[in-house]
C-alpha cells in the first residue's frame, strides 16, 4: 500500500538523485539466501575452501546483493511503483564480504508518460555501492510508475497489456 510520501510519475525529474539507508550483510543474510536460491557454492558458504580463493574469505552471492537493494530502492525514492519491467546493462564490479555496508544510489536518466498521464516508464541509473564508498554493482533499470491523474478507474488489464508488450 502507497502513502502520501510515495511520490507519482509526475513528482520525479530527469537527474534527480537519491541514496537509501545503509543495510550490512550478516552471514545469516548468505545461509538463508543460498537455502532459498540452492546455490551453496563452496565461495559462499565454506570459510575453509574461501581461504584459498583471491577474496581470502567468503563472499555474498551477487544475487542476494542485488536482491537486498531491491528492497532498499522501495525508500530511495519512495514511488508509487506498479511493476519492475526491465534489467540493462547490469555489471558486478566487486565482493559483497560478510560484514559489509551497502546503499543504492538512484539516479533518474529518463521519464516517458504513458495512458495519458496515468503512468510513466522511468528509467534509472542504479549503483550499489560499499561502506568505502565503492560501486560493487550497477546498471540500468525500468519501472513502471502511477501517474497523479484525479479520477483514475480500475486499469489492470491496461497495466497487464503494458507490460506484455515490454515484455517482448
Amino acid at each position: 500500500m502507497f502513502t502520501e510520501q510515495h511520490m507519482y510519475f509526475d513528482d520525479v525529474e530527469v537527474g534527480q538523485e537519491w541514496d537509501s539507508p545503509g543495510r550490512t550483510i550478516t552471514e545469516t543474510d548468505i545461509v538463508n539466501f543460498a537455502g532459498l536460491s540452492g546455490d551453496f557454492s563452496p565461495i559462499h558458504m565454506d570459510h575453509a575452501f574461501a581461504q584459498t580463493t583471491p577474496f581470502r574469505r567468503p563472499i555474498a552471492h551477487g544475487l542476494l546483493v542485488l536482491s537486498i537493494t531491491s528492497g532498499l530502492a522501495t525508500y530511495s525514492p519512495p514511488v508509487r511503483t506498479i511493476a519492475f519491467l526491465k534489467f540493462r546493462e547490469w555489471v558486478l564490479r566487486g565482493p559483497v564480504f560478510i560484514g559489509d555496508t551497502i546503499r543504492l544510489r538512484s539516479k533518474v536518466l529518463e521519464k516517458e508518460a504513458r495512458a495519458r498521464g496515468r503512468r510513466g516508464l522511468i528509467t534509472w541509473q542504479r549503483q550499489i555501492i560499499n561502506q568505502e564508498a565503492k560501486v560493487i554493482q550497477e546498471g540500468i533499470t525500468m519501472t513502471l510508475v502511477e501517474g497523479r491523474v484525479p479520477g483514475r478507474e480500475d486499469e489492470t488489464a491496461a497495466v497487464q497489456n503494458e507490460i506484455s508488450g515490454l515484455s517482448s
